[in-house]
């Protein structure tokens, strides 16, 4: 089984005792090679079946909490923007336009940072309680 899978022996003796559990990717080539649905390979065994919903929760975490970062950087990328136009429309004789509106570039870089932040420490509530 083990060279089937491209793991160890030891990987599957710890899996045998229950030292150790199978990734979820493990889980699938398993649940292929037995001609088994996985839903039958984890109702059989509670602490597998509580690992795979832990992992799928931490596999989901990176990606929205990058989402949210992702959503401070927008809003700090604007407020500089912002700035620098200021700046070179004082100091110089360029006369930049912000285009798209008052409130897009008041508020905008504003509600990107404080809703990103907001997600962010959120998530990272929620997936520390897990």
């Amino acid at each position: 089984m083990a060279e089937q899978l491209f793991v160890s022996r030891q990987s599957v003796s710890k899996w045998e005792t229950g030292q150790n559990y199978p990734s979820i990717e493990i889980i699938i080539k398993i649940s292929d090679l037995f001609d088994v649905t996985i839903d039958e390979l984890l109702r059989s065994d509670e602490e597998l079946t509580n690992k795979v919903i832990k992992d799928s929760k931490q596999l989901a975490y990176p990606k929205l909490k990058f989402i949210c970062d992702f959503l401070v950087v927008i809003g700090v990328v604007l407020l500089l923007v912002k700035i620098g136009i200021l700046l070179l429309n004082k100091f110089t004789s360029l006369d930049f336009n912000l285009y798209g509106g008052n409130f897009f570039w008041n508020f905008g870089s504003l509600i990107l940072m404080v809703g990103g932040g907001i997600g962010s420490s959120m998530l990272k509530e929620v997936y520390k309680n897990n």
